[in-house]
């Protein structure tokens, strides 16, 4: 069911769409926290685009978001850790929809090994999707964010690019350059109309987590509400983050309320923790 939130009581012709005429571009858009955020700008009226690698998952998201919210969505396949396969996504996106006034960089890949089991082959993958994949979007899109004088780049970190976890070394190392990356760039920008944030999530409610948990039972023995239950034992909360959560954040970032919100790395993780 679509979650509302650009609508106050007592408006006479429904709520406002605060992103009409905006195009979103989204990577890793086909599932997860990528399809919430997908959800959340199309009911604040933005046209889409999807990329991710599973074009079949892209079209399903984005048929449902046609007919739930009536917006123009479009769907390009390519890795995002592969520079050639990204500008030529973009360069496709942009014919079918024109300029993209937002990107968000969702796609990312969580992967675990200890470190000194963890090769030089295990760092590249990671850092080519987690790290890599944010910056060929964002040199895709930046030139013509700077002719229009208004932008979002809004980058899904992770609570691991601010803290440190054991056992995702690498994934922690990525998420941290992630961080760094969007303050870095938000300053460079800050006169130019475009802001440049993070989001950074605890353990959502995912396929990822999802796959953690099949992970830590088999190779544990414990049972998937014990694993769950270590998990969340640093969240005051005691619950995963729902994705519709990161979505509303998101629609929020995109709009002309948080034109001054740059280079900030936004907690959703129930209070676990406060930087």
């Amino acid at each position: 069911m679509p979650h509302t939130w650009g609508y106050s009581p007592g408006m006479i012709d429904g709520p406002v769409k605060s992103l009409a005429g905006k195009h979103a571009a989204i990577t890793g858009g086909g599932r997860g926290i990528g399809a919430a955020i997908a959800e959340a700008l199309a009911e604040q009226g933005a046209k889409l685009s999807l990329l991710g690698r599973n074009v079949q998952v892209l079209e399903a998201t984005a048929s449902r978001l046609r007919e739930d919210f009536g917006v123009d969505v479009c769907c390009a396949g390519a890795d995002v850790g592969d520079e050639a396969q990204v500008r030529q996504a973009f360069a496709d996106i942009k014919a079918r929809q024109g300029t993209v006034d937002i990107l968000v960089n969702n796609a990312g890949i969580a992967l675990s090994s200890p470190f000194l089991k963890s090769d030089a082959a295990f760092w590249k993958k990671i850092f080519d999707v987690d790290l890599m994949g944010a910056v060929y979007a964002a040199q895709a899109v930046l030139p013509d964010m700077q002719k229009a004088n208004w932008g979002r780049i809004v980058n899904i970190a992770s609570t691991a690019g601010l803290t440190g976890m054991a056992y995702v070394t690498a994934y922690c190392a990525a998420k941290h350059g992630m961080v760094g990356f969007t303050r870095a760039l938000a300053i460079e920008l800050a006169k130019t109309g475009i802001t440049v944030n993070a989001v950074c999530p605890g353990y959502t409610d995912t396929d990822i987590v999802a796959n953690s948990l099949d992970t830590i039972t088999a190779k544990t023995g414990r049972s998937r509400e014990e694993a769950l239950a270590n998990l969340l034992s640093h969240n005051p909360q005691g619950r995963l983050v729902q994705p519709f959560e990161v979505g509303g954040t998101l629609a929020w970032l995109c709009s002309d309320a948080a034109n001054s919100v740059t280079g900030q790395s936004i907690v959703l993780a129930g209070g676990e923790l406060m930087p």
